[in-house]
């Protein structure tokens, strides 16, 4: 288009330049003539110039626009690549989910049919302690007969009763026997499902890193939600004027808002790290969720040992411990509390409060710097027990035997003669295991 417009432009400017020549060519001496050739040939060539640095300056131009068209395709094929990996993790997910629900499932039928077996175990205990009871009239009746010689060889018959009645003690050991295969393979089911949604979770996690990346890519802008103006924790809100219960949002130095259980009092704010009330919740969960914190703060939870440990580490705080045992007694002790990080495995510090007033520890203090143990994270002091397996849930465990706060809640009393061990519990001074009702775990400054 250009090249055309420059030739015409050139045969104008030579034609108006040949129009100023003068007609009559006798009238004008050879000198003249031969100066404005040589003009009209400085201005030839300048324009021929001009119109070769016009031509390799459009070759430069259409050379710089194709190499942007190649970056333009190269880059759309990229957004279409990652495009494709996206719909592929999504639907990887959504099918991994479907599976985790689908076990979930199992093991719920797996539930109700042990349930069932162990009624029909319950009814054929009662019946047999019924036959029992008559056998023993029977058995005291023969006994205490007149007639009865002791030496006689009616011994038979008392001898029959004592067989019928071991084979049937041999038949309640099976069951129960069965029972507890049962539950074992129950609680491995747990297990494993609770490790499918520790990887849905981080497959989740990887999805939305991956998502944030290919939109930086695209030169979409991440949006921040940073907030700002909110309490360090609760204490902070009772200096604000805050006097009511309930849930609120804080957000401690250097980390991201969360929403905690807040208990007023007289003295201050007590920020709520656990609680337990009816065993409506099951606190035998892996490592990361402990970590980041599971239940609801309205019933039961656990608020997450990353939040625990971004509230501890604002500075000195105190961790009171309300307890209430099986027959309503209520028992309470506070200490200075300091807990680690991830890569000291959170491990907790504890001094018993001189002021607090309790007349025996709740939690031993004894052995300093306890590691958080959980049936996949095995931290504990014991050298060949998995104290997390044994006696389940998570906690800062030395030996298996001084206290668990996050045990099995006991629903009913055959559970407490049964499983003493699996229950959530604490040791008494006086060397007595108390099982637990209700448990709260609260902290605040040290400064109240």
């Amino acid at each position: 288009m250009k090249m055309p417009r420059l030739f015409i432009l050139l045969m104008s400017i030579l034609v108006h330049a040949g129009a100023g020549f003068p007609s009559d060519r006798k009238a004008v001496s050879g000198r003249e003539k031969h100066a404005s050739w040589d003009d009209i040939n400085v201005v030839a060539h300048g324009l021929l110039q001009l119109g070769q640095g016009l031509k390799e300056h459009v070759d430069k131009t259409k050379a710089q626009m194709r190499d942007v068209n190649t970056k333009l395709k190269a880059f759309n094929s990229t957004m279409t690549e990652l495009q494709r990996r996206q719909q592929e993790q999504d639907e990887a997910l959504k099918a991994r989910g479907d599976e985790v629900e689908e076990r979930v499932k199992m093991a719920a039928d797996l539930v109700e049919e042990v349930k069932v077996k162990v009624e029909e175990v319950k009814k054929q205990n009662e019946d047999i302690h019924s036959r029992m009871g008559r056998l023993e009239e029977k058995v005291e009746e023969v006994l205490t007969e007149p007639s009865l010689d002791i030496n006689d060889s009616d011994h038979s018959g008392v001898s029959f009763v004592q067989r019928v009645v071991a084979a049937q003690n041999s038949r309640i050991d099976q069951l129960v026997e069965k029972i507890k295969q049962q539950q074992d393979k129950l609680e491995r089911q747990g297990l494993h499902l609770q490790a499918l949604q520790s990887k849905v979770t981080h497959k989740r996690i990887k999805l939305h890193r991956r998502r944030d990346e290919e939109r930086a890519l695209s030169g979409e802008a991440l949006q921040s939600t940073a907030t700002s103006g909110l309490a360090r924790d609760c204490h902070h809100l009772f200096l604000q004027g805050q006097r009511a219960s309930g849930v609120y949002t804080i957000q401690p130095e250097s980390s991201q808002p969360l929403t905690v259980l807040c208990e007023m009092t007289s003295e201050g704010g007590w920020t709520v790290i656990q609680r337990r009330q009816d065993g409506s919740l099951n606190f035998n969960q892996l490592w990361e969720t402990y970590k980041r914190g599971f239940g609801s703060l309205n019933g039961e939870f656990w608020l997450g040992l990353e939040n625990i440990h971004s509230l501890s580490k604002q500075g000195p705080y105190i961790l009171q411990v309300e307890l209430s045992d099986q027959s309503g007694q209520q028992q309470a002790a506070r200490y200075q509390f300091q807990l680690d990080g991830e890569e000291e495995k959170f491990a907790l510090h504890l001094k018993q409060e001189p002021s607090s007033g309790a007349q025996e520890e709740i939690m031993n203090t004894g052995a300093s710097d306890l590691p958080f143990s959980t049936a996949d994270r095995d931290n504990d002091l014991a050298a060949d027990i998995n104290c997390a397996q044994l006696l389940s849930g998570g906690w800062w465990f030395s030996s298996c035997g001084e206290s668990n706060l996050n045990g099995r809640y006991p629903r009913r009393p055959s559970q407490l003669r049964r499983h003493q061990r699996q229950v959530m519990f604490w040791t008494s001074t006086k060397g007595q295991n108390n099982s637990l009702k209700t448990t709260v775990m609260k902290i605040a400054p040290a400064m109240i």
